[in-house]
């Protein structure tokens, strides 16, 4: 599975350097021993007397180290001896993100029933629903609402756990969040909704589930963007296509006056253009500084956008 950068980098420096955590060295043996799955040896040094969540300079414990490598067996030996199932590393990271990260649903129930902290969350601000969203793994985001995860809680960005999942692309994942409750109208620091979202991204299996729930087609972000002036200035011709299927208002404008017309006339695209001409987009707007798209697409030196703008006129 692809691992975020920030949990790779975190595993790449507890694996391969552990000796820069600066614990003795029975401490070392034993984290490496837990990554590793070889309780014999976590059994020894724990009745040794080391510390069941001695942690690395990370604040990475034992715990975190087996679930981080898919061992079952170890995950349920130390929770056993009493590791703490909600200790927290230095990224904010707990045993649950850490299990949501590595999509194992097994080890994920255990820690559920062991008491984990659904609330738990990254200094993204990521907790296990978000992570698991990102994923696309439905199975876990389906066991995570079953325990009561909040499906509108907001990253460090205001995102919910259905933005993450319309990010991504992972339709089904969205459909079981707004079936569990998730706000399809809910908005992150820029003001945008899972639509805007998914528009920006092209993802049209997204896009269509959300429309399919009732979401606001002409929801717009705090520039006063909507799904389908972000669709255009990405470039997404079938997700424009969809929105306008949709009933998307082709001329709304965003704070500054541009239309989904203009934002075509900037990028020089002539598919786009066409499409957004044939269902009646107005030629005659201004932005705020006074152009039209035919001014911009003049300004872009497209001969054939321009023809196009004055043919329309």
């Amino acid at each position: 599975m692809k691992q975020n950068w920030i949990f790779a980098i975190l595993l790449n420096l507890i694996i391969v350097s552990p000796v820069i955590a600066g614990d003795n060295s029975r401490e070392v043996e034993y984290r490496l021993a837990a990554s590793i799955g070889d309780i014999d040896t976590v059994t020894r040094l724990l009745n040794e007397g080391v510390n069941v969540n001695s942690a690395n300079q990370f604040g990475v414990t034992a715990l975190m180290m087996a679930i981080q490598n898919d061992n079952f067996e170890t995950t349920a030996y130390l929770l056993t001896r009493g590791a703490d199932v909600n200790a927290t590393a230095s990224a904010g990271c707990t045993a649950l993100t850490f299990a949501a990260e590595n999509g194992h649903s097994a080890l994920t129930a255990m820690l559920l029933e062991r008491g984990a902290d659904l609330n738990a969350r990254t200094r993204a601000g990521w907790d296990s629903l978000s992570i698991a969203a990102r994923y696309g793994l439905t199975d876990m985001v389906e066991q995570l609402l079953y325990k009561g995860a909040n499906p509108n809680q907001g990253d460090s960005d205001g995102r919910t756990a259905l933005m993450h999942a319309a990010e991504k692309g992972h339709a089904e994942t969205a459909a079981r969040l707004i079936e569990r409750g998730a706000d399809l109208e809910a908005r992150d620091t820029h003001g945008s909704s899972a639509l805007i979202i998914a528009a920006d991204k092209g993802h049209l299996e997204v896009m269509e589930t959300l429309l399919g729930k009732g979401t606001n087609v002409n929801a717009r972000d705090h520039d006063g963007a909507t799904a389908l002036i972000w669709a255009v200035g990405q470039g997404r011709l079938e997700a424009v296509e969809l929105l306008l299927r949709r009933k998307a208002d082709i001329n709304s404008a965003d704070n500054d006056g541009v239309t989904a017309l203009m934002e075509a006339a900037t990028l020089r695209d002539e598919q786009l253009v066409k499409l957004l001409l044939i269902n009646g987009a107005d030629v005659t707007l201004t932005d705020k500084s006074g152009r039209t798209a035919a001014d911009i697409a003049k300004k872009k030196r497209n001969n054939k956008v321009i023809s196009l703008l004055a043919n329309e006129s």
